[in-house]
């Protein structure tokens, strides 16, 4: 599907892919401390992580040979995600967390709770869903892409 949502979605739309995405960008990178932390299966796991690996998303580094044990870490595009896991952790506080949001976000720059608001890339100023119109892109195929163009 010519879709970047559903291009997205291949990637990191399984259940425990983000979770796991979640986990490393709090800085966890190994495969025990991953299972721990999720109660995840092994196999499981270990499928999450190749799929994750294979699309770039982590790199796998050893750091001990006898057993062979590996450090899972995020790569550019993995850390690119910080972003979408925000806005759900955002909106899971927002609408299903009724005694309050598990963990907050601290800005280290001014020591103050924030949260990730949507500005333009062009003019700095708020954007709701309400200031935007989609339009094609140079990779739609397809007019009807936009459903009421």
């Amino acid at each position: 599907m010519n879709c970047s949502v559903a291009q997205c979605l291949e990637v990191v739309g399984e259940w425990w892919t983000l979770l796991i995405v979640r986990d490393a960008l709090l800085g966890v990178t190994r495969f025990d401390d991953f299972r721990a932390r999720l109660g995840i299966a092994r196999n499981v796991l270990t499928q999450r992580l190749e799929h994750l690996i294979h699309h770039g998303v982590l790199t796998r580094d050893p750091y001990q040979d006898n057993p062979v044990r590996y450090d899972y870490r995020l790569t550019a595009k993995g850390r690119s995600l910080w972003l979408v896991v925000t806005v759900m952790r955002q909106w899971g506080d927002a609408w299903a967390a009724p005694d309050g949001p598990p963990i907050q976000s601290m800005h280290t720059e001014c020591g103050h709770l924030t949260t990730i608001e949507p500005v333009c890339s062009e003019c700095g100023d708020h954007v709701r869903i309400r200031d935007l119109r989609p339009i094609l892109g140079p990779g739609a195929q397809d007019p009807s892409a936009l459903p009421f163009g």
